[in-house]
């Protein structure tokens, strides 16, 4: 396997120390101090232009770095999801990879999911397990 990219590991870093509480104190502290300070500076424009600049800056680099860290750790799940269908005895292979179908495809996969719960939801009120391994198609 190859090692991470350093934008990866930077990613990933910056995703768990942001998720620290104490990044949420220092961010309540810089905007209390930036209130405080309000007076001080007569609430100039200046002084709303320093707390909008740097949220802003702060706001647009932080979603392109938890993107990131969430389109690798989904990437991940889906793989490990993917091994679990591909290992299981009886499993569909089909439904590996259904991120790549149309909302069409998947919308006819969960209507025969749906199909079969409600098959087994009308078993249970008759008083018959609702286990079993049924046949569905899948196209």
């Amino acid at each position: 396997m190859k090692p991470r990219s350093r934008f990866a590991s930077f990613a990933r870093w910056a995703s768990r120390a942001t998720a620290q509480p104490i990044a949420f104190v220092t961010a309540v502290s810089i905007i209390l101090v930036w209130a405080i300070t309000g007076p001080v500076f007569d609430f100039s424009d200046t002084w709303q232009l320093v707390i909008n600049t740097g949220t802003t800056v702060i706001t647009f680099l932080m979603v392109f770095l938890i993107q990131n860290t969430q389109n690798r750790d989904s990437i991940a799940m889906q793989l490990k999801l993917d091994e679990l269908i591909r290992a299981m005895k009886g499993a569909h292979l089909a439904l590996l990879d259904l991120e790549e179908l149309t909302e069409r495809d998947l919308e006819q996969i969960r209507h025969r999911y749906e199909e079969l719960a409600r098959q087994a939801r009308e078993e249970l009120r008759k008083g018959h397990p609702d286990t079993g391994s049924p046949k569905v198609k899948v196209d």
